[in-house]
């Protein structure tokens, strides 16, 4: 890694460190959570879906909150401790690196929040009345996945650029800056 002079405020970098490896923590949590204990993701029958998220809610609900909710609130920190070491300051496009991490944090945030407040009133309609709240499912699952909770178009980018900018002014190991680019393509 090239050693170059800038100035960092610690304190953020510390959080930083942390933001990143709570993240790390939280992608395992989500891969174990949703692939091996509750995947509904499978269930193509709307009707069958809801019975298995009344089912898991609780489980659901705190996936949601930690692979969502929190995680996005950390994505806050890591991008502002990213922009810091980066150079932000006189850097156009760390910058541009930056808004784009907090406005995936933002929408990381918002589908988490979408998706367990959507699945309390699938929950509540499913006792009563089974076909409106798998409609009602339908409706919530596609604002979800179109705010982050499937394709990462916005994290691709932030992830692009940070590397980029990284892989130029040496901040970051070499090594994770090409791996930064191969995953954002």
């Amino acid at each position: 890694m090239k050693q170059t002079s800038y100035s960092t405020n610690s304190q953020l970098q510390k959080w930083g460190g942390l933001a990143a490896l709570y993240e790390a923590l939280a992608y395992i949590i989500g891969i174990v959570g949703f692939i091996m204990v509750v995947n509904i993701s499978e269930i193509a029958d709307p009707l069958q879906k809801v019975a298995a998220i009344a089912e898991n809610q609780t489980l659901l609900s705190l996936l949601h909150l930690i692979v969502y909710v929190i995680w996005g609130a950390t994505l806050v920190v890591l991008s502002l401790a990213l922009h810091e070491r980066l150079g932000g300051a006189a850097s156009a496009l760390v910058r541009t690196a930056t808004a784009f991490g907090l406005i995936w944090a933002g929408l990381v945030i918002a589908s988490g929040m979408i998706y367990n407040i959507g699945m309390e009133t699938v929950v509540a309609l499913q006792a009563g009345d089974p076909s409106q709240a798998a409609t009602v499912w339908l409706a919530v699952e596609a604002v979800f996945t179109g705010l982050g909770g499937g394709v990462e178009v916005v994290g691709g980018i932030w992830v692009l650029l940070l590397s980029w900018v990284a892989l130029r002014n040496g901040r970051l190991p070499r090594a994770l800056n090409y791996f930064g680019l191969l995953v954002s393509a």
